[in-house]
């Protein structure tokens, strides 16, 4: 391949993990005012994943093969990836602010390095344990704990469970790619989203549902707009739109480097709150928030970009400062499946 092409193909998933992360980052302002209205936070989960999984039926269909070649990547993406991560997600924004919400979720590439320490037992660079150290100090900032954690304590753990949900989306993205025929990433999320739906409509009871809520307006920072219209944008663009291009951006780019983009996620969420639901944080959260994205960074960019003999994020001899391996050589996955 040319050089020129394959600056046109990084060109490419830069923009689209971009767009992905703009995508994801609109969730939370859009799902809010419903909850607000008077839908339960697990109701807008379910009609975003459900929506989602509707439109996603022809692409599952083409890819039916992989209910009987990686049934159990399939079953976890749905239950961790999809159900647990959205879940808890939107539990939490019910109870705290999203920015907040997302800045506790982006804990997940420090937790993801304890998996490789402690669960895989592969030793973790001094740099990748620089950025846990961060992300920690960076959490404590946001939640405040120098005031008694004024936070919703059970908001903050609602969060934290979306964290440990990405973790099993990072561990399962890393085993989707291995093998000599690795899972279409694209076909993994359609399945996904409908594990995801069935498992949400056992927990959610949709039927229970006060429908009359879509059909109504809700509000946006003294705004009114259309439920349904919310609604819309929840599914086709943070759902559909967002994992679509999240996925194609990893595929053009190295996995890390989508990753990082992907950080962009959090800021666009609070910018977001900030302008169209009037949410604020205090300086010492800003702060806070800019070194848990510093932390996270690091914790994503120093792992190596394919499986090599020196430490995960180590700077020796090895391929982690070079170019993207093939597919069946990548390591964790370092987008967001989530929010």
């Amino acid at each position: 391949m040319h050089a020129s092409e394959v600056s046109r193909g990084r060109s490419a998933g830069l923009g689209l993990a971009l767009v992905s992360a703009l995508a994801f980052g609109g969730s939370g302002v859009a799902a809010k005012p419903l909850i607000l209205a008077g839908l339960d936070p697990l109701h807008v989960v379910w009609l975003r994943v459900a929506g989602a999984a509707l439109v996603m039926l022809p692409v599952a269909w083409r890819h039916r093969a992989l209910v009987t070649r990686r049934p159990g990547l399939l079953a976890g993406f749905g239950l961790l990836a999809v159900a647990g991560v959205q879940a808890c997600y939107f539990a939490a924004i019910s109870r705290i602010p999203v920015g907040v919400a997302l800045l506790v979720e982006y804990l997940a590439p420090a937790l993801v390095l304890g998996w490789v320490r402690f669960v895989q037992r592969r030793p973790v660079s001094r740099a990748a344990a620089v950025g846990v150290v961060l992300a920690v100090g960076g959490l404590a900032c946001v939640v405040e704990v120098w005031s008694g954690l004024g936070f919703d304590v059970v908001g903050l753990l609602l969060a934290l469970g979306a964290a440990c949900c990405q973790v099993g989306y990072f561990v399962l993205a890393d085993h989707g790619s291995d093998g000599e025929e690795p899972a279409d990433p694209v076909g993994v999320i359609a399945y996904g989203l409908l594990l995801g739906a069935l498992v949400l409509t056992a927990v959610s009871r949709p039927w229970g549902m006060d429908w009359s809520v879509l059909a109504g307006d809700a509000g946006m920072d003294g705004t009114r707009l259309p439920a349904a219209l919310l609604l819309g944008w929840i599914v086709l663009i943070a759902t559909v739109a967002a994992y679509v291009t999240g996925v194609l951006s990893v595929r053009r780019l190295s996995p890390q480097v989508a990753g990082v983009v992907a950080c962009l996620e959090a800021v666009i969420a609070t910018v977001l709150a900030w302008v169209l639901l009037g949410e604020t944080l205090s300086a010492p959260q800003i702060a806070g928030g800019a070194v848990v994205l510093l932390g996270a960074f690091i914790a994503q960019s120093s792992t190596p970009k394919a499986p090599a003999e020196g430490p995960v994020g180590g700077s020796g001899a090895g391929p982690a400062g070079g170019p993207a391996a093939g597919a069946g050589e990548r390591e964790l996955s370092a987008g967001s499946p989530r929010t």
